[in-house]
């Protein structure tokens, strides 16, 4: 069976041993622990409904599961009427004492919490921060004049939140004509269908139209009506409202398509202000406004309103005279909109105003806004400008809650935490805070964007080199110079935005964490505030994602990779997700469907689970009790299978052990370009730069996922009807086929980069064989690379990096001196120096054109990290991995992500190690006895049962290249399908009595309402005889279970099994003669619940605040349902 010569000897008795071994050695590098590994959980406390005994039995759940710590945030106000009364309101004594008391018994248990940033989970704000402490935006009001004499009139106060604006600088601005809009000529309005929808051209009327199918709406002006912007008014998730197809007519006849509006990328939080689109100027009496769906990009986290049902909803469409920047509310940071730069086409030079033309008339406007000015001769806008607060709060706050604090201001910033992180650390106490509070934690970014702040003006002058004041109406749209010099101006106030966000905000959070020495944690800033989506991580000691279950309208893969890549660039050692929150609760999950999607973010690159969501369950009588609404998936104490649940609570816990050794090796790198805002890129994002490394298949599946023909719809849950085809990371497993990359920003470009044996390193630990520029794409539309990039991209060029390009930039960002142009286009020509050749060298380096046609990447010295040379690619697509390094090992983790047992090879990019697979299910390591080392990789045959995953460690130094082995085999020896007895629990609504039963049965089939309906844990009880061989390995196989099930013999627990297979080694158990079994089966809390609606209130198991929404009827099978073997391993 085995040769001798040059063959590794492998024992078929493998001995088993964990791979969760701490290194001893005093090394300054992080190593992961056990209590670094184990997931931790957000404790969400509702309503201001709290008690002790909760808070107590909370704490103790989450011990006994092996959760590490809570992330403790407190959620809304009381309910009407409140759930207990009186309520405990945020703020009050009573309420820190709560905190004072989850403190203490975090610190009896041997727990860590984490504390939000504030009252709710989004962002950092309280009723301490008064308006001019607030998030501000730039508003303005205008007034046109004749001039030739003095003006005296009191300007009108630009619109502001409740009483408070503070103006910045009045100016004057000539103009060549009054501004008109349909609202003040009020053309005639018809449509398609013939409805009324005069609404739309008229202010004082407010409605909303409607078109379900193509359609159009049509503006009859009196005379001809030149047309310069259209202004685009929605009340929702309006996506067609932005990409009408705009026709011309001037006999009402015959019209002619004039352009198409582009819709820009844009947020889930995209409703703070209306959309301007700049057209090509034209004089028309009749506009058409047409819908057609035909062409709609499928929806993603950048296009969010295009991932729901398509439809038409307006209720404004306002055409005007003025040339306006296109998109200026984005493109002035007011909100997270991204558009390409506007062309001289849409506002000709003639359009723009002179900058020496714009005069700045403050002097002479009083503080109540009363101007008395000479105006010389001819026609005047008058534009009276300011700042007021955004009036955005930390909405899911209760008592706690006011407006979002200015995220720009650092002594600001450090008055809201005080009062509410720093209030909960007094309330605690330094000795206790010390002992229990690990984390000072940042939710989601829901509080929309800011352009301005009391310390605005200074930083841009300090960032920029000049004064934003001297252009501010660009910042209301108005051109200046010309529309390329305003888009200028326009991109150094959103870079100086994205710096705040990050050196601001987080670098001053980052300080007061490390002043109470806690660690800084945070999930993303996209796509709601103006940023660069990867440069808040530098400061982020914890960087987070999320991640829905059965939500696709609410899943996150955007925040997802640049969570991963932000934590990857910046060396973060851990990378954390908010797992599994759900749109709406169906009460059917469990670990065996969780894994799966678990497994799938752990390849992406997460090593630790923040669980949504354990509400805190005031009262300990009430069963499931408190919950997020509907919201959220259940992981709580009063979830049937939580103690069971442990199992895979273990199991997430050794996955992440091995997931935080080391470092994470990944191929390339992905330059996310330098516009703003940024985010990094989804896997589909890189398909027209790579196209056939991603193969055949998927080109041809992309192309008929990108056309969208017809739109086409799906349902989840139920109640919600989202885009068939939106981005989904669920469909783009192993996308590169054996690649891994991460996105980068121009940060670590500039700062960090540097080239290291051929390689480019970050200075983060992971060393990138090639980088990434693609050219213009859907998150950076514009061919822009700023000076400091090029230069340092040729830098790495020369010193041996590779580099691929797509299109040459034709723009250098921002306002820059002439000289900086010139030494700019001299580095861009000498990058680009052959772009009609496929690669060619700079240096030590290679540059490669993009797109690149390759298959893979071995043509630059890259071979796949790993892949499976006998699975086809759609195979290939189904195996999740990830790949980590440290000093004394290579660790591969693969999870078959198909619910059904393969067998494969697969070849590793190593050489001259033993393989090993490790079991994160069993916490057992053993020898894999078939493998083979040829051409410097490493191939291993394996086998994976339904859903399983694990990980290949390369650890033993071996001179050997193969291995043969034979491979273990079951026999079946005993069948136990029979004479079973089961007690179910009275308390949870199940029969008193024993329920005997010669045939294993589906609980949700039994005529007896009380097994039929029942949800919690029956205990299967049998005595058998055993006749086997002591020697010899015996494995009990449950076969099929709903849901979880531990297993003991003659009294010695065996275990708890939850995922495929379900099959237990018992082999220590059994004894000779008569034993006994004892079986737990626990399901989910659906069938109980369905059970109960049925029932009076008061008859009822169950009570929870989660609307009831199950389907009668629809019943979940439920039980031990076999068959039930005894087999032997062979």
């Amino acid at each position: 069976m085995f040769q001798k010569k040059h063959l590794f000897f492998i024992l078929l008795i493998v001995g088993f041993v964990s791979a969760q071994e701490v290194h001893k050695k005093e090394i300054t590098e992080f190593q992961p622990t056990i209590e670094s590994s184990k997931p931790w959980v957000y404790w969400y406390w509702m309503k201001s409904a709290y008690s002790k005994p909760g808070i107590s039995a909370d704490l103790e759940a989450m011990k006994q599961a092996g959760i590490a710590g809570a992330y403790l945030m407190t959620i809304k106000g009381p309910a009407n009427p409140p759930l207990i009364d009186p309520p405990v309101l945020q703020l009050t004594p009573e309420f820190w004492d709560m905190i004072h008391w989850a403190f203490k018994e975090a610190d009896r248990l041997g727990l860590k919490l984490a504390f939000h940033g504030a009252d709710g989970f989004a962002v950092a704000g309280g009723p301490w921060i008064t308006p001019e402490k607030s998030m501000q935006k730039v508003v303005w009001s205008t007034t046109e004049i004749a001039g030739g004499k003095t003006i005296v009139a009191k300007l009108p106060v630009p619109e502001h939140y409740k009483d408070y604006y503070k103006d910045i600088a009045t100016f004057a601005i000539p103009i060549k004509e009054f501004q008109t809009s349909s609202q003040i000529q009020l053309p005639k309005v018809t449509t398609s269908n013939n409805t009324d929808a005069s609404f739309l051209a008229d202010r004082k009327k407010d409605e909303n139209f409607k078109f379900a199918e193509k359609g159009w709406i049509q503006y009859e002006f009196e005379k001809p009506f030149t047309c310069k912007s259209i202004v685009i008014e929605t009340k929702g998730r309006d996506f067609q409202a932005q990409r009408l197809i705009v026709e011309v007519s001037n006999d009402g006849v015959h019209f002619e398509f004039h352009e198409r509006m582009i819709a820009p990328r844009h947020g889930w939080q995209d409703m703070d202000f209306p959309n301007t689109h700049t057209i090509t100027p034209v004089t028309a009496k009749y506009f058409r406004f047409v819908y057609d769906p035909v062409g709609t990009e499928p929806g993603a986290e950048d296009l969010d309103f295009a991932k729901w049902k398509q439809n038409l909803k307006v209720s404004k469409i306002t055409l005007s005279n003025q040339s306006l920047i296109n998109n200026y509310e984005g493109k002035s940071g007011a909100i997270w909109r991204l558009t390409p730069e506007t062309t001289e086409k849409q506002i000709p030079i003639s359009e723009a105003f002179k900058k020496s033309e714009v005069i700045n008339i403050s002097k002479f406007v009083d503080a109540e806004g009363n101007l008395n000015w000479k105006a010389p001769k001819g026609k005047w806008k008058i534009i009276r400008m300011g700042h007021t607060s955004t009036g955005h709060e930390n909405a899911t706050g209760g008592a706690g809650k006011g407006l979002e604090v200015d995220k720009f201001n650092p002594e600001l910033i450090r008055f809201q935490l005080d009062h509410w992180f720093g209030e909960a650390i007094r309330s605690a106490g330094p000795e206790l805070t010390s002992k229990v509070l690990e984390i000072l934690h940042f939710d989601s970014w829901e509080c929309g964007s800011q352009n301005w702040s009391s310390v605005f003006q200074t930083e841009f002058k300090k960032r920029r080199g000049y004064d934003i004041v001297e252009y501010l109406p660009v910042m209301a749209g108005i051109p200046v110079e010309s529309a390329d010099f305003s888009e200028k101006v326009l991109y150094d106030v959103r870079k100086t935005i994205a710096d705040l966000v990050a050196d601001n905000f987080y670098g001053t959070v980052a300080q007061i964490a490390k002043e109470h020495n806690v660690k800084l944690s945070s999930e993303n800033v996209a796509p709601t505030m103006m940023s660069d989506a990867l440069l808040h991580y530098k400061y982020v000691d914890y960087p987070g994602g999320e991640f829905w279950l059965k939500s696709p309208t609410h899943d996150k893969p955007f925040d997802m990779v640049d969570a991963i890549s932000g934590g990857h660039i910046y060396g973060k050692d851990i990378i954390q997700a908010e797992s599994f929150t759900a749109l709406r609760m169906d009460w059917d999950e469990h670990p065996g469907n969780l894994k799966t999607t678990a497994d799938r973010n752990y390849a992406l690159g997460i090593n630790r689970l923040f669980y949504h969501v354990f509400v805190h369950n005031p009262w300990t009588d009430r069963k499931p009790g408190m919950t997020l609404d509907d919201i959220g998936t259940f992981f709580q104490r009063d979830q049937t299978w939580w103690k069971p649940g442990k199992a895979w609570f273990d199991y997430c816990q050794r996955v992440q052990f091995q997931l935080q050794k080391g470092k994470p090796v990944i191929d390339l790198a992905v330059f996310i370009g330098e516009d703003f805002p940024s985010r990094s890129f989804v896997p589909d994002r890189l398909v027209p730069f790579i196209p056939n490394v991603f193969g055949k298949e998927r080109l041809e599946s992309e192309k008929i996922r990108l056309e969208n023909e017809g739109q086409p719809t799906a349902k989840m849950p139920k109640e919600v009807t989202y885009s068939k085809n939106i981005t989904d990371l669920s469909q783009w497993i192993n996308p590169l086929n054996g690649y891994q990359y991460d996105s980068f920003n121009a940060d670590v470009l500039i700062n960090r980069a540097k080239v290291q044996n051929g390689k480019v390193t970050f200075e983060g630990g992971i060393e990138y064989g090639a980088l990434l520029f693609p050219g213009s794409h859907k998150m950076a539309p514009n061919k822009i690379l700023s000076l400091a990039s090029a230069e340092k991209i040729l830098q790495l060029i020369q010193q041996g990096g590779t580099v691929f390009v797509d299109e040459k930039p034709d723009m250098l960002p921002g306002l820059h001196s002439d000289e900086e142009l010139k030494k700019w286009q001299k580095v861009i020509d000498e990058i680009w120096n052959n772009a009609n050749s496929p690669s060619w060298k700079i240096g030590k380096g290679t540059v490669v054109k993009l797109p690149y046609l390759g298959n893979d990447f071995a043509s630059i010295g890259i071979t796949q990290d790993v892949y499976f040379p006998n699975l086809n690619r759609a195979d290939s697509e189904t195996i999740a991995w990830a790949h980590r390094k440290s000093d004394n090992e290579e660790v591969y983790f693969l999870s078959n992500q198909k619910e059904q047992k393969r067998t494969f090879d697969a070849s590793f990019r190593i050489a001259g190690k033993v393989p090993q697979w490790y079991n994160p299910v069993t916490d057992k390591t053993s020898a894999l006895v078939n493998w083979k080392i040829e051409n410097g990789r490493t191939i291993v045959s394996l086998t994976l049962e339904a859903n399983e995953s694990g990980f290949v460690i390369f650890k033993e130094e071996t001179k050997d290249f193969l291995a043969k082995g034979k491979i273990a085999e079951f026999e079946k020896v005993q069948v136990l399908d029979e004479n079973w007895e089961l007690q179910f629990d009275p308390a949870f609504k199940g029969p008193k009595e024993v329920v005997k039963t010669n045939k294993l049965f589906d609980w949700s089939t039994s005529e007896n309402e009380q097994i039929k309906y029942y949800s919690g844990t029956a205990v299967y009880k049998k005595e058998f005889n055993w006749k086997g061989k002591s020697k010899d390995k015996f494995w009990l196989d449950l076969g099929e279970i709903a849901n979880i099930a531990e297993v003991s013999i003659n009294g010695k627990d065996c275990g708890t099994l939850w995922t495929f297979p379900y099959k237990i080694d018992i082999s220590e158990a059994l004894k000779k003669g008569k034993n006994t079994i004892e079986i737990k089966i626990t399901n989910t809390w659906t069938n109980r619940l369905i059970g109960d609606e049925k029932l009076p209130k008061e008859e009822r198991l169950t009570w929870t605040t989660a609307p009831f929404r199950l389907q009668e009827g629809i019943l979940l099978k439920a039980g031990l349902l076999g068959p039930i073997t005894i087999v032997k391993e062979k």
